[in-house]
């Protein structure tokens, strides 16, 4: 009787499987989440929706469809060449580093107003500071898989 309850808390997990484990358990934590916010805030919700479609479609002032459209743009191709890297660089996260410096800056220099020498610099700086530091403890420190 007492080895079925010990049993209780042993998990195995196959190693072909392992890294799918917490993500999965995150993705439906978060997908809770958002079914409670949804559910709470539903008089809210349904009509910010609504004025968000008709801004996407028939455009509004205060919309900005160059940063919303290159922003969908970016990441579906940083998502993509995230996995083409990746796969030439293999276990290595080098996918992630190299990809994620040119995504932060492309990006920034879409969303900042003035497109001045310093904040070029400072934009630039941070492009490759953040994802290296990312890399570098995420990958070499925690030994975590990057793509």
């Amino acid at each position: 009787m007492e080895s079925q309850f010990l049993s209780l808390f042993e998990v195995s997990i196959a190693f072909e499987e392992s890294h799918l484990f917490f993500p999965r358990i995150v993705t439906w934590v978060l997908l809770g989440l958002f079914a409670l916010i949804v559910l709470i805030k539903a008089k809210k919700v349904t009509p910010a929706l609504r004025r968000a479609g008709q801004a996407v479609m028939h455009g509004n002032e205060g919309f900005d469809r160059k940063r919303f459209f290159g922003t969908i743009f970016l990441i579906v191709i940083y998502f993509y060449l995230m996995a083409v890297v990746g796969n030439v660089f293999p276990n290595t996260g080098y996918g992630f580093l190299f990809v994620s410096i040119p995504f932060i800056f492309v990006l920034s220099v879409l969303y900042v107003e003035e497109k001045t020498k310093k904040n070029l610099l400072v934009i630039a700086i941070n492009a490759v500071v953040a994802p290296v530091l990312a890399w570098y403890v995420l990958s070499q420190l925690f030994r975590i898989t990057l793509p």
